[in-house]
């Protein structure tokens, strides 16, 4: 099962008490991304398959979550706004504000 396939089952199979728990605050969302992204980087994956990763959780957050937070609300807005280039960007950004948050 390759990393994509992998993050997407995860963010599916995640029990809806800790799906809620992780979304109600901005704060521990990022927490969340910092451990997720650790985990990653431990495996050896770089930047490049982090955001690819991230780009995944994007597109499921944006298709099947409601925002809970203004942060998520402007997520979810510029998700949907942008392109797949953007995205993809934007993606790239997660990463590293959750690299910072871990730091």
């Amino acid at each position: 099962m390759d990393i994509q396939n992998k993050v997407e089952k995860e963010a599916r199979q995640t029990e809806p008490e800790k799906k809620e728990e992780i979304l109600q605050s901005f704060d521990r969302f990022k927490d969340y991304l910092g451990d997720q992204v650790s985990k990653g980087e431990k495996l050896g994956l770089g930047e490049e398959a982090l955001a690819k990763g991230a780009e995944r959780v994007g597109d499921y957050l944006a298709k099947n979550e409601e925002p809970r937070n203004r942060e998520e609300k402007l997520l979810q807005e510029l998700w949907k706004l942008g392109d797949k280039d953007q995205r993809h960007q934007l993606a790239h950004m997660l990463v590293r504000l959750a690299q910072s948050t871990n730091s």
